[in-house]
């Protein structure tokens, strides 16, 4: 075995023989055992792996002779005579439910016409609106009128792939689609969890696949899905979960390398994602797991971008690290992620990947929680509104969130959003929030905060049904679901029937984004570009109103968000073009106005004049 093959983790296929490699710190032992079945049956062929000497001490390896292509492995960790059964770490195919991992010759998985598919191309990553999706959600009710409900296969159905055509979105992200723990991918009944539990980081989820006993159909599966987003002329967001296991002695890691894998507290486990445990993305062997696992997705799936789940957990180092590596493969690679953390870490807070340090990481885009909670309120108390739901003394904040929040080094950092699948969604914000609002005054409500949505600098995102009102109510009850992560698709499943009976506020979201799309003024590349362009107007208390001077068009901007009219002056005398008001968004002239206007409460007014 040549040195460098040492390194090389997880089962290296080829027709003839298949290479095994491991990192093992704790074991004495290690040995490969074999299966012609993916989840049940005693091994058919067990082998001793090498172990290796000097600064590889910690690596196992074997190299098995034949075509493995379809066979099922797993690892028996040895250590003081004690012996645990373990999936590859690496693995990148396995059965069901994860147990045991799979080797597999990769070029059967590819649809026709893969490796060489087109890949859409965006000149700015401020020219994105992303949308946030769940596979389970997009087509698991009847009025998504899907073959294959709950499947990645219903991303290949034309009509679903033709609602986010029609919207208008440029990108998908796609909430975890990795295998994860918490579903059964045996059972036949009906089960959901948005899947923020890693089971396998490498190996597409098998409750999404219509075999999850064939390791090679989910694999084909998420390839077919990703192809048919492509050729809609679309990106693919993946959501990832570096920051913890579904649980600590169940896991992969835990059972090949101990306490390697995780952050400790003294004896106990430290615990900045909430969910038990954290990973020690600064570890050597971490940090190469997770540029790995990144640099996979890419280069087999053609994955476009990542979305990180607990950004802040992680390291800025690894990060930066990774985003060279990936930007090898693809030099226009997405990233970015929450900045911030669910709990305290033992990594010093000027190591972590959160938003005050955004500075440190060029590259990377953070959620901006400044926007949400400024326009509809703080997130977790509904007794504090928003600029747009009666909030007072929101208005420098909402220049804020239109310039980008400081902490933005330049606006690709800023991720605006209004609501994701967190928490509640905007809609059902608006009804716990604001109880006693008839629903045409929500309607208005949630039309002015998409209005500051789309058209503030920085990189909109909506959680996909935002446009039609989406709600989450919890079955059998008259409660609306905060956190939905474990509810069935009773509550989570996007229902389409809602599109027509809101066709107006669906409308007004496309036609903001078909607006924004339609006038570089509103997704402008750099933070000077946006100082020399954007200037705000003095105006009354619940009122923010600015200009965007360039060189084609200068663009008027005015938020109200009183419950009575208001009349302002426009910036000059000339003919102003209406594109956006309290009933109408496109991207075209709604009506001409000169002089005065009056813009009626609680509705955004975007009046644009060309420059000769």
């Amino acid at each position: 075995v040549k040195k460098e093959q040492i390194m090389v983790q997880g089962a290296t296929y080829t027709k003839s023989s298949t290479f095994f490699c491991l990192f093992s710190p704790i074991a004495d032992e290690v040995i490969l055992c074999l299966y012609d079945d993916g989840d049940c049956g005693t091994e058919k062929q067990t082998f001793p792996m090498t172990k290796g000497q000097g600064k590889d001490k910690d690596m196992f390896y074997f190299r098995a002779y034949g075509d493995l292509d379809g066979t099922y492995y797993a690892y028996k960790i040895i250590k003081d005579q004690k012996a645990v059964l373990s999936h590859d770490p690496y693995a990148k195919a396995c059965g069901v439910n994860g147990n045991r991992s799979m080797v597999i010759d990769l070029k059967r998985t590819d649809p026709d016409g893969f490796e060489n598919e087109v890949i859409p191309e965006f000149k700015s990553k401020t020219d994105m609106v992303i949308t946030e999706v769940s596979v389970a959600d997009v087509s698991s009710d009847e009025s998504a009128h899907s073959r294959f409900p709950g499947k990645f296969k219903a991303f290949t159905e034309k009509h679903i792939m033709d609602y986010f055509v029609d919207m208008g979105v440029t990108h998908i992200q796609i909430m975890p689609s990795y295998d994860f723990a918490s579903v059964d991918e045996s059972s036949t009944r009906k089960q959901y969890n948005w899947g923020y539990d890693p089971y396998n980081y490498n190996v597409p989820e098998g409750s999404y696949s219509t075999d999850p006993y064939d390791g090679a159909v989910r694999i084909k599966e998420y390839k077919e899905m990703i192809q048919a987003i492509h050729k809609a002329g679309m990106g693919v967001i993946m959501d990832v979960v570096y920051n913890h296991t579904y649980d600590v002695y169940g896991s992969c890691f835990y059972k090949t390398s101990g306490n390697y894998f995780y952050r400790m507290n003294k004896e106990e486990y430290s615990d900045a994602s909430a969910c038990g445990n954290e990973i020690a993305s600064e570890k050597p062997m971490v940090r190469q797991y997770i540029i790995d696992s990144l640099c996979y997705w890419v280069r087999e799936y053609h994955i476009d971008g990542f979305r990180f789940d607990l950004m802040g957990v992680l390291d800025i180092e690894t990060l930066n690290l990774a985003r060279k590596e990936l930007q090898k493969i693809n030099p226009d690679i997405i990233l970015y992620g929450e900045g911030w953390t669910g709990g305290e870490s033992t990594l010093p807070e000027d190591k972590r990947a959160m938003k005050i340090n955004a500075c440190k990481m060029n590259g990377y885009g953070m959620f901006s929680d400044d926007i949400r909670d400024t326009v509809k309120g703080h997130v977790f108390y509904m007794d504090e509104p928003g600029f747009v739901n009666g909030a007072d003394g929101k208005e420098d904040d909402i220049r804020q969130s239109v310039i980008c929040f400081p902490w933005a080094k330049e606006p690709y950092q800023s991720i605006n959003y209004l609501s994701c699948h967190d928490n509640y969604t905007l809609w059902d914000r608006f009804i716990v929030s604001n109880s006693d609002s008839s629903v045409e005054e929500r309607i208005r409500m949630n039309k002015l905060a998409a209005a500051i949505l789309f058209t503030a600098q920085g990189i909109p995102f909506f959680l996909m049904g935002e446009e039609f009102a989406r709600t989450k109510p919890v079955l059998g009850t008259d409660t609306l679901a905060e956190n939905s992560y474990n509810l069935p698709l009773y509550t989570n499943s996007i229902k389409y029937d809602r599109a027509e009976k809101f066709k107006d506020l669906r409308e007004y979201y496309k036609g903001l984004i078909a607006m924004r799309k339609g006038h570089k003024a509103f997704r402008l590349d750099t933070k000077k570009q946006i100082r020399t362009a954007v200037k705000f107007i003095d105006t009354e208390e619940k009122v923010v109103a600015y200009t965007i001077n360039t060189e084609k068009e200068d663009i008027f901007v005015v938020y109200n968000a009183n419950g009575h009219d208001i009349s302002l002056n426009l910036p000059d005398s000339r003919n102003w073009d209406v594109y956006v008001d309290d009933t109408v968004s496109q991207n075209k002239p709604v009506k001409t106005i000169k002089d005065q206007t009056k813009i009626n409460r609680l509705s955004c007014l975007v009046a644009i004049s060309k420059n000769q």
